[in-house]
């Protein structure tokens, strides 16, 4: 089982949103869509996903916004009021029990590199994914790629 001990913390850029992640994420993504590209204003997105249990509010309230997404079933992104800075999505594939924590707004984002980067057949081509972390043009099959702790974890969601 994952360690509860183990903990994040993060927010938006005004700080009036504070959050903490009590466990590390069940997996990382870096998606290089161009849905993800234009959303973010950016190469890519870097979304940790986790528990939404195991998200906790230290400060403020999100504001959370209904937005289209690539798969037509949307997204909630749950932004910061005050700033708009987008702190977390839920997407409706996963619903509202697994959070996709934006890893930039973390206060230690480098503690949380991708495990996978998905849809490299858009990437941005001046982009080097690094030797050692999986890369694949579209999606992949979780169960090849996570670990057996986060399918755990995973699993246990739906059983809930």
């Amino acid at each position: 089982m994952a360690s509860k001990t183990e903990s994040y913390e993060g927010g938006c850029t005004c700080r009036q949103v504070r959050y903490r992640l009590t466990s590390k994420p069940m997996f990382v993504h870096c998606c290089h869509c161009r849905w993800c590209q234009r959303e973010t204003g950016t190469a890519f997105a870097l979304n940790a996903m986790i528990e939404a249990d195991r998200v906790e509010t230290l400060a403020g309230d999100v504001e959370v916004v209904d937005t289209p997404s690539n798969s037509g079933k949307g997204q909630k992104i749950s932004r910061c009021p005050r700033c708009r800075i987008a702190v977390w999505s839920n997407y409706s594939g996963a619903g509202d029990i697994v959070r996709f924590v934006r890893v930039g707004t973390l206060d230690e984002p480098d503690r949380l590199p991708p495990d996978v980067h998905i849809f490299t057949m858009s990437k941005q081509p001046w982009v080097a994914l690094p030797t050692g972390t999986p890369a694949v043009p579209e999606f992949y099959d979780r169960k090849k790629v996570w670990p057996a702790e986060s399918l755990e974890r995973s699993a246990a969601l739906r059983r809930s």
